[in-house]
């Protein structure tokens, strides 16, 4: 069954896939930073930090404030529960795949086990 859900989780996704941006959101989990911080510490230039700040901000995993020159950013209000959620699901479904496949594997060599017994004999 498909589910479909809001832009906020495709947009979420979406600012997740890029390590730059998981880098950025690490960062700014640890204290706020301005923009050109962010740019020196993944050596990146201006411009290129900005572009990767706008994504996480249109996502609502980043805000930003601009006091004079300087545009700092801080973590967003936004939680990735849904998301974590959807993951969640997903990984419960793979956990079973696996324990069924680690089932078939125990079957397989105990089998194989019996059948070097029946050849000895």
């Amino acid at each position: 069954m498909v589910q479909y859900h809001g832009a906020s989780f495709d947009a979420s996704f979406a600012a997740l896939s890029d390590a730059t941006r998981r880098g950025v959101l690490e960062q700014l989990g640890r204290a706020d930073a301005s923009i050109t911080d962010l740019a020196e510490k993944f050596h990146m230039t201006l411009t290129g930090m900005k572009k990767h700040v706008g994504v996480l901000e249109q996502a609502g995993l980043v805000t930003t404030k601009k006091v004079g020159r300087v545009r700092t950013c801080t973590l967003g209000r936004r939680r990735l529960d849904e998301e974590a959620a959807w993951l969640e699901k997903y990984r419960q479904l793979w956990d079973a795949r696996f324990d069924e496949l680690d089932q078939v594997v125990e079957e397989l060599k105990q089998k194989e086990k019996a059948d070097g017994h029946k050849k000895r004999e």
